[in-house]
């Protein structure tokens, strides 16, 4: 059963008066705050309810650093968003998956599991970004080819690998997914 979290951070000086009530479910947890208007959904993962695994690269949403899973409560289909994009206040009444809600049961997610084994990282930066831009590829189209996971990846941008890695890890954790029916 998912436990409820009721979380209220504010800065000081901010005024209450401005707060917009939300309610979220992240990574199976669901939580209740308000928050400015102009906070971003990066912010408010990181800084309000404390899960730095999506990073922040450029605030403009060229480098993808910042990428996770959203949908509707009540349905819908998983999407990668940038959440550097969003405000918090949006993201009310969704669902939302960030790199540190995959592993299950101390198991690695299969993509995470595949960017291990292939050597899909180097410094690391853009590994929750660029996996979870994978995840919801993967979810829209669980067997792409080479060319389409270039495709779905291209939102998200790495400075070290060169891409290679990072595209054979995606293919295998595809493989991998499909044969174990692995959906999220």
């Amino acid at each position: 059963m998912a436990r409820r979290k009721s979380v209220r951070k504010t800065k000081a000086g901010s005024n209450a008066l401005n707060e917009i009530p939300i309610t979220v479910r992240v990574n199976g947890v669901e939580y209740k705050n308000t928050v400015q208007p102009r906070l971003l959904l990066i912010h408010y993962l990181r800084d309000v309810l404390g899960l730095t695994g999506s990073h922040i690269g450029c605030d403009t949403s060229n480098c993808g650093a910042c990428t996770v899973l959203m949908k509707d409560v009540w349905g819908g289909e998983w999407r990668a968003v940038k959440s550097c994009t969003f405000y918090a206040f949006q993201a009310n009444g969704k669902e939302i998956l960030t790199i540190e809600g995959l592993a299950r049961d101390g198991e690695l997610h299969p993509l995470q599991k595949a960017f291990w084994e292939h050597h899909g990282l180097q410094c690391g930066y853009c590994t929750p970004g660029m996996i979870m831009a994978a995840l919801g590829l993967l979810l829209m189209n669980p067997n792409p080819t080479v060319e389409e996971i270039r495709k779905g990846i291209s939102g998200n941008l790495c400075r070290c690998t060169g891409y290679i890695n990072i595209i054979k890890a995606i293919d295998a954790a595809a493989k991998e997914m499909s044969a174990k029916g692995v959906k999220v």
